[in-house]
């Protein structure tokens, strides 16, 4: 759901606010489900997570490099936004204090002061806690856009790309006609979400300047007649299972008949292994993932995200491209009900792994695997 207006500025918007949430996405390669709440955070460290946010937020914010000259760029402090303005060559005006860590509080704090100080626009790094955050600090007040960074991004106020965020912020910036909509805040429970239980609440709405092609659509949900398409096609992949190999078994509701069939346990919003239709491992990380194809061939098998597009780098972070290298393009195995390809409307397919390389490895057509007879033809995009 989403309201729209048309905003046409014959002003350019010189002064734009960068928040970047350093521990946004960490949970996802070592399979945290999340980063909400120190413990989760402390057992992300130790498990050998590393910062992804940094490194997003400054793909973004390099797209503006041609106008860092005609903006004034506030950040928050340190690895906040500071750090990474000041590697693109910025020089920004920070908001806040330099702290050892930052808390939730940090980025609402950071993010008032900012629109006290009178910013036009506010592009920020995290996932759907770190969009709650600021809008509980701001509400609609200025228009925003989120950096995809985090392992949860269900909210509709994000580009589908962290380069594609600099594009609209850069767009917005030099004043182009653009369509600005209310855009939803939505977020799920960390913890039901580790026990298998999707429940995403909406929180309210955020003006995003849109443009289809680099704004995410809201993550949809289930369509009618999908069960009987899933039914299908996990009969097949059983049936085309090779001996000896490993399999990668993507989250989601859609490989889950693939479990329930050979009767293993399914962690749901997680990754399972499976090898001569027994579970080796389940919930694994990408260390775990890693360990188990070294030596052996793989396969993965993952769906699509409905709505969205997104076959790896939302949701499926331990499927990381380190592991996607590995195993290669040609041992993907697509799977997606064709209402579910539908929903797409036209949409490509959309990789996201966080290493380029990988990402326009995918660009092109593959196969999806739509029913026990039948799959589609489908172009993807590395991103």
């Amino acid at each position: 759901m989403e309201r729209s207006s048309i905003k046409n500025r014959e002003v350019k918007i010189l002064k734009l606010g960068f928040i970047v949430n350093p521990i946004a996405g960490m949970g996802g390669k070592v399979g945290l489900k999340g980063t909400d709440g120190e413990e989760v955070l402390e057992k992300a460290i130790e498990l050998g997570a590393l910062p992804e946010s940094p490194k997003k937020a400054k793909k973004a914010l390099e797209i503006l490099i041609p106008i860092k000259d005609q903006i004034t760029l506030l950040t928050g402090p340190g690895n906040m936004g500071e750090e990474e303005a000041i590697e693109l060559g910025f020089n920004p005006e920070v908001v806040g204090e330099v702290k050892d860590k930052y808390l939730s509080e940090d980025t609402e704090k950071v993010a008032v002061d900012m629109v006290q100080q009178g910013i036009d626009l506010l592009l920020f790094a995290g996932g759907d806690g770190t969009a709650r955050n600021i809008f509980n600090a701001i509400g609609d007040k200025v228009p925003v856009i989120g950096i995809p960074a985090g392992v949860k991004i269900h909210s509709g106020v994000y580009a589908n790309h962290p380069r594609s965020a600099g594009e609209v912020a850069l767009k917005y910036l030099q004043g182009e006609e653009m369509k600005v909509k209310e855009m939803e805040v939505m977020d799920i429970d960390e913890e039901a979400f580790r026990q298998g239980q999707v429940t995403a609440k909406l929180y309210g709405y955020m003006k995003v300047p849109f443009e289809p092609e680099l704004v995410q659509n809201q993550k949809s949900g289930g369509i009618v007649g999908e069960e009987a398409a899933l039914d299908g096609i996990s009969d097949k992949i059983i049936e085309q299972m090779e001996e000896d190999v490993i399999y990668i078994i993507g989250s989601g509701t859609s490989t889950r008949p693939i479990m329930e069939k050979l009767e293993l346990p399914n962690t749901l919003l997680g990754i399972d292994i499976v090898k001569n239709r027994e579970l080796i491992a389940s919930d694994v990380n990408e260390k775990e993932i890693l360990k188990y194809i070294e030596g052996n061939k793989a396969k993965i098998i993952v769906t699509v995200i409905g709505g969205q597009g997104y076959i790896f780098g939302r949701g499926n972070q331990q499927i990381s491209g380190q592991v996607v290298k590995k195993v290669g393009k040609e041992n993907i195995i697509i799977i997606a009900s064709k209402q579910k390809l539908m929903s797409l409307e036209g949409r490509p397919l959309l990789v996201d792994t966080g290493d380029d390389e990988v990402n326009s490895m995918f660009n092109g057509y593959m196969k999806v695997r739509t029913s026990y007879t039948e799959e589609a033809i489908h172009m993807v995009k590395g991103l």
